[in-house]
Order: C-alpha cells, then sequence, then structure tokens
C-alpha cells in the first residue's frame, strides 16, 4: 500500500560506495519538518501550482467573467463593490501564503540535503584526486629509480665487455707470441 512516501529506492550495498548518489544516501531519511504524508504533499503540489501561468490566466478569466456578469446586471448575486469575490480573495490568499511558505520551506530542506550531499561529493573527488596524484608520484619515482638501475647496469655490461675485449686481445696477444716462438 502507498503511504504517500517518496524516498528513492535504496541503492544495493555492493554498489553504493561507488555509486554517484551515494553522499545522497544518508539524507534519504531527511524527512521535511512538515512530513511526506498526504496531505503535506498535496498542499505543496498545490502551492507549486499558484505560481503557474495556468493558474494565472485561469483566475484572470475567472475575475473577469465574474465582474463582467455582475457589472451589466446579468447576476445579482455579487453587485459592485464585489464583497463576495474579495472574501474568495481573502480565503484564497489566507490558505495560499502557508501553502507556498510550507513549499518553498520543504524545498530548502531539499536543497540543503543536496548541497551538503555535493559538497561531500567534491571533497571524496578531491582526496582521491589527491591520492592519484600521490600515486602518480610514487610511481615516477620507483620509474626514475629502474631508470638509474637500468642506467648502472648498462655501464657494468659496457665496462664488463670493455674488461672481456682487453683480455681477449691479451690472451690473443699470448697466444700468438707463443705459437711464435714455437714456429
Amino acid at each position: 500500500m502507498n503511504t504517500g512516501s517518496r524516498t528513492p529506492d535504496p541503492i544495493p550495498a555492493t554498489s553504493a560506495p561507488n555509486h554517484h548518489l551515494r553522499f545522497h544516501i544518508p539524507h534519504l531519511h531527511l524527512g521535511s519538518v512538515f512530513g511526506n504524508d498526504w496531505f503535506s504533499l498535496k498542499a505543496e503540489s498545490f502551492a507549486r501550482f499558484f505560481g503557474t501561468p495556468v493558474f494565472l490566466v485561469t483566475q484572470t478569466t475567472v475575475v473577469a467573467i465574474w465582474i463582467g456578469l455582475n457589472a451589466a446586471g446579468l447576476t445579482k448575486f455579487d453587485v459592485y463593490p464585489f464583497i463576495l469575490l474579495n472574501l474568495a480573495f481573502s480565503l484564497q490568499a489566507a490558505y495560499a501564503a502557508p501553502l507556498i511558505l510550507l513549499a518553498q520551506t520543504r524545498q530548502a530542506d531539499r536543497d540543503k540535503a543536496h548541497t551538503d550531499a555535493d559538497a561531500q561529493h567534491r571533497e571524496a573527488l578531491a582526496n582521491a584526486s589527491e591520492q592519484r596524484q600521490a600515486l602518480a608520484a610514487r610511481q615516477a619515482a620507483q620509474l626514475l629509480e629502474l631508470l638509474q638501475q637500468n642506467t648502472q647496469l648498462t655501464n657494468l655490461v659496457k665496462e664488463l665487455s670493455q674488461h672481456i675485449e682487453r683480455l681477449t686481445l691479451e690472451m690473443h696477444g699470448k697466444v700468438v707470441h707463443s705459437v711464435i716462438k714455437a714456429g
């Protein structure tokens, strides 16, 4: 049965750490100070309707017809100075003002929760960026160390090759010298 609550479906625990709305999850319980019951939700919807062009055009049309019918004398239910029309406007204002304030307060609550969650998201992104930069710096240092070790090994191979060449030439010289003496 629908109780009128409009909370989003919970995000599975396995994907929560990487989910883009993970910072909004702690605010899912956040109910407006006016609640999420049927009346509060309908009152907020009605209050939001007050500012729409449809409402303004409809209200203007009804008032123009009301005044036109009564001023022309076609009806006599609210003659000039239109006391019943003033009463209707007063009644509308008496309900519209609190409903509009309710809608604004509920929206302010939602905006604050989203702002807090967005700030946490930005902070998490900054931390992740710092961690990536630190990892990149460590990897760059490791690469430099490996490059230095490679350079040292290359120099050692060069020195050993030169030493082998000297020994080979020396042995070659001794072998040639002993062959010439023997021959």
